[in-house]
């Protein structure tokens, strides 16, 4: 009887090494990462609304070159159109000159 439970007692020991061996070798892996590249660094600039109560932050994403703005009223953040592409932008032809 005390062999059996020997011996039950050094397969379950064997069972759990075996466990934490894997868990060491495995290579870990962060879902939360951006698949094909690095996240965006975003620049954060407070604006004011001429005559307005609201504030103002305009966004801009230097990853993709996105420029956004949300206004905060203290109750409920808004977002004001929909970004703007920069590139397109700021690389478009020039007219008239």
């Amino acid at each position: 009887m005390k062999s059996k439970v020997v011996w039950a007692l050094v397969a379950l020991n064997c069972l759990l090494l075996v466990t934490l061996l894997t868990q060491w070798c495995k290579p870990s892996l962060a879902y939360g990462q951006v698949a094909g590249g690095r996240p965006s660094d975003y620049l954060m600039i407070p604006g004011a609304v001429v005559g307005g109560t609201s504030s103002l932050v305009y966004i801009i994403d230097t990853q993709n070159g996105l420029l956004s703005a949300r206004t905060y009223d203290g109750r409920q953040i808004q977002d004001k159109s929909p970004a703007i592409d920069l590139d397109r932008v700021l690389n478009a032809p020039r007219r008239g000159g």
